[in-house]
């Protein structure tokens, strides 16, 4: 979910189609979560339907370095498995 907030703003099936292995309850719950814990903000537009958008705070976007430093260190390990 992160890596995908990186790139911008989602929707909520935009965020369920990119994670098809996971279920709603549990994408639910842990956006949930992310909200409360003020990574990820969630803003409710008062449409008919009801769009809402998910996008990373301040604090979430200040762990682009890490999930940076993580995805680096994935792609050399894979190197190192393929050799």
């Amino acid at each position: 979910m992160l890596r995908d907030l990186l790139n911008g703003t989602k929707r909520y099936n935009e965020l369920r189609r990119s994670l098809p292995e996971i279920s709603q309850k549990v994408l639910t719950s842990t956006l949930k979560s992310m909200v409360s814990d003020g990574i990820v903000v969630r803003t409710a537009y008062p449409e008919v339907p009801p769009r809402v958008e998910y996008s990373l705070s301040s604090l979430g976007e200040s762990m682009k370095p890490v999930i940076a430093s993580m995805e680096q260190w994935g792609y050399h390990y894979k190197e190192t498995l393929n050799k």
